[in-house]
Order: structure tokens, then sequence, then C-alpha cells
């Protein structure tokens, strides 16, 4: 493996599993032995590809999803939600055929969104806009979501000392306890996780992510079956909050908005991709590659669809579910079971954390050291021999960068801890030119689609509609934000 792959490829691609498994068949002498080693090796790959997957896609979007269908409605809400996870399936298959250019199979790999960019609507000599443009919208999203995610994991701590709190002394004490020690605590635990150099020797953080992810969805599906078992009557619509009874005309109209921006931003996996598939690039393809990578792609999309909707139908029974509904998922008791949900969320989330900061990590560690090749500052590795671990590389740059990161990212979720409208403008920011636009425009130049044709006008169209959902999206996200720092005072 490259440098290139251990800066920036994210090892949990199922598609590239099989393709893994297919280097083994290939160098390997018929008869039962082989085939028994093949089906392990294949097993414990799917099984790491796929504790990645949950890791990194089922993060604190889906949390944001119960408020989002509250303010939209059953009809409304579950239909935008079924929009989003075609649109972003179809476009998803069309940015999985771009990992390799000019041919899907055997072209060269395209070890970055950016480079699938460049490929097939740039230069490949010299970065255009367009290729700017997705470096810009990729990690300006990557970065948001890790801004995200550590005021998701602190709301998360706050939530089990008040579940404590209201065990305590009742349910009717406010309880309040700050959040920013907490974001201090999330930042620490991240500076150390950050050192170490690549993603492949981080799998067992995946592994207990994953568990741990459904764990808390598991808790809060059990927990919603408990309420209605128990004979709790729950008030529901089909077009979310009423107007003049529950909310003015003004306010419905914004946090329609912001529903939709926060669905966006829950289907934003495609901002890692083509990162995805370029986790076990060491070994060639076959002939059958992408007919199996489309196969997986489905599988794995289908499932993720499956969970959301799960998991949201049954935890969002009530109808005026609160903005961060996960501060105890919406009950009080038993308590020591909402403990164990945010904690689960807790351990999730750090995974979650690191998954996403590695492509940034490995983007800027690999422009450095092209631009400053002689720099020992940036490019020199220092073996260091720690106990139990074995041997470690040492870079300095990796450690001044990688704390830096870090730390303004903590300072601005400390500034700016707004959950729902924080995730909700980064989902209506990314989700047109990631999700859709250039996804589509690569389509359409590998086919070399005539202007005005049929499928070029539907595919057009398909942009110009997400391109508007986007944009009101992100204008209901900043009103959110405005109204939210209006009456926030930061520390």
């Amino acid at each position: 493996m490259d440098k290139r792959d251990e800066g920036q490829g994210i090892p949990i691609a199922i598609n590239n599993s099989i393709q893994h498994a297919q280097g083994i068949t290939s160098t390997m002498t018929a008869g039962s032995k082989g085939l028994v080693i093949l089906y392990i090796d294949l097993l414990w790959t799917l099984v790491t590809a796929s504790a990645h997957i949950i890791t990194a896609v089922i993060g604190s979007g889906v949390l944001s999803l119960s408020w989002a269908i509250a303010q939209l409605g059953w009809a409304v809400g579950v239909a935008v939600l079924m929009a989003f996870s075609i649109i972003s399936y179809f476009t998803a298959t069309l940015l999985a055929d771009c990992y390799r250019s000019p041919d899907p199979i055997t072209g060269k790999r395209n070890y970055t969104y950016m480079d699938a960019i460049r490929a097939n609507l740039g230069k490949p000599t010299s970065p255009t806009q367009k290729v700017q443009l997705c470096g810009l919208a990729q990690y300006g999203n990557l970065i948001g979501i890790t801004i995200g995610y550590t005021i998701t994991t602190s709301i998360s701590m706050v939530a089990e000392l008040r579940s404590k709190c209201f065990h305590k002394n009742g349910h009717h004490v406010k309880c309040h306890i700050s959040n920013n020690p907490f974001m201090l605590i999330f930042a620490c635990i991240q500076i150390i996780l950050s050192q170490i150099p690549n993603f492949h020797k981080l799998s067992w953080l995946s592994y207990i992510a994953a568990v741990m992810s459904f764990a808390y969805s598991s808790i809060g599906v059990a927990l919603s079956i408990a309420k209605v078992a128990g004979g709790a009557h729950v008030r529901m619509t089909l077009i979310g909050l009423t107007v003049g009874v529950e909310v003015s005309e003004a306010q419905k109209v914004w946090r329609t908005f912001q529903a939709i921006g926060n669905i966006a931003f829950a289907f934003g996996f495609t901002v890692v991709l083509v990162e995805i598939q370029a986790g076990y690039s060491e070994v060639e393809p076959t002939g059958e590659q992408g007919h199996e990578e489309g196969i997986a792609d489905r599988d794995y999309d289908r499932n993720h669809l499956l969970l959301i909707v799960w998991v949201l139908r049954l935890r969002c029974l009530r109808e005026h579910c609160t903005r961060e509904h996960h501060h105890g998922f919406g009950f009080f008791e038993p308590f020591w079971l909402i403990d164990l949900a945010n904690m689960c969320l807790v351990v999730h989330l750090v995974g979650a954390y690191r998954v996403f900061c590695q492509p940034i990590f490995g983007f800027v560690e690999n422009w450095c050291s092209d631009r400053w090749p002689e720099s020992d500052f940036i490019n020199r590795e220092i073996d260091v021999e720690i106990p139990g671990y074995g041997k470690y590389n040492f870079n300095l740059f990796r450690l001044a960068w990688r704390t830096v990161y870090v730390i303004i990212t903590s300072l601005v979720a400390l500034i700016f801890p707004f959950f729902n409208d924080f995730p909700g403008l980064i989902g209506s920011l990314a989700f047109w030119p990631l999700a859709v636009y250039f996804p589509v425009e690569m389509h359409i130049a590998r086919k070399k689609m005539k202007k005005y044709s049929f499928m070029w006008v539907c595919l057009k169209a398909l942009s110009w509609i997400c391109l508007i959902v986007s944009a009101v999206a992100a204008v209901g996200s900043v009103q959110g934000l405005f109204e939210d720092l209006m009456k926030y005072k930061p520390f």
C-alpha cells in the first residue's frame, strides 16, 4: 500500500472486500482447504468492512431525524426521507462507477473524490474550478461533521449526569449542566487517538463503535415499544406541528426548511464514498468487480435506510420530539438504561469522529509532504517502541497538525453548540454538490450523453431540483443558527 492509501484510504468498503477475496483466489491452489481459507478471509474482511461502514454512516445525523419528522409530519416527513434515500442511492451508484477512469473496471484508480473529479471533469495535470469546488465542499463538510460530533458527544455525556439528577431529585428539577467541560474531555481523547498514523491500525475501535450504535438504537426501540405497550397515547399528525396552535406560520416554514437540512445531513455519506472504495486498493480487480461493487452498494444503502426508518418510527412516537431528543431518548426511567444508551452513543461517536478526520489529516499531510519534500519536520518518521503496542512511527508534524486541528474544531463547537441547526446547515450545503451535482456531471461526461437527450434532461432536472431544495434548507438552517445565537451566551 502506498503513502496515499495510508493517508486517505478508509478501509470500510464491502465491495473492495469482495475484490480482496478475488485477489486471494487468484493465488490459491484448488482444493477444499483453500476454499475454507477463502471463506474465512472473506467473512473476516466483510465483518471489518461492515464495522467501519456502520461507524461512518450511523452518527449524529440519524439522531436528528425524529425532530425533523416531528416538524414535517408522518406523510411529508416519510416522503422526504424516502426521496432523499432514493436519490442518494441512485447518485451513489453513479459515483461508485467513477472510482476507476476511464473504464470502471480496468481504469486507473481515483483515490479521492477530487481525483475522480479531475479524471472525469478536469485536467489531469492542473486543478480546475470544479476540482477546487469539490475539495472545498468535501473537506468543509468533513470539518463540519467533526464539529457536530463534538457537540453531540458532549450532549450525551451531560445527559448521563442529568439522568442521575432527575432520578435523585425528581423530574421537575432543571438539572442544568454545562456541556463545555465535556467538549474538552472529548477533545483530549481525540488528540490521543488522532496520533495513530492511519485508520488501518484502528479497526478495533470501529468494531466497538459498530456494536455501540446497534446497542443505543436497540435501547431506543425497546423503550418506545414499552411506552406504547404500557398504554401511552401519542398524538401524531400527517403534516407535523399545527399552525396557529403549536407554531406560527413563520415558525412552521423555517422549521420545515431546517428539517429538510437535517435529513440531507443524515444521507451525506457520499462525502467519503470514493475514499471508502480505496480501502483495499493494493489488490488488482478482476472483470467481475463492477458487478459485485454494484451489489454491495445496493445492500449497504438498503440496510442503512431500513435501520434509519425502523429506529426513527419507533423512537419518535411523540409528536413533540425535542430538538436534542437524545437527552435521555425522550424518557426518564429506567435511568440506568438511559445512561447505558448515552454511554454507547459516546463510544460510537468517538470512533466515527476518527473516521471522518482521517481524509482531512491525509489530505493536509500529503500536500505538505509534496510541497516540502526535504523537510525533516514534515517527513521524518521516528520509530518508538511502546510496551504492549509495538513499534510506533512518530512524526512531529503529525503531532502538531492533528493536535491543532482537534483544538480548533473543539473551540468552534464551544462557541456554536447548536445540535440541530449546525448539521442542517452542513447537510444542506454539501448534499447538492457532493451527492448530486458531481456524480451526475461525471456520469454524463463518461457516457458522452447528447445535450437535450431524454436522459440528459432528466439528470439535469434532478440536479436543479436538488439545488433548490438544498438552498431552502440552507436558508432555514442559517435562520435557526441566527435565532439560537441571539439567545446564547458563550462560555
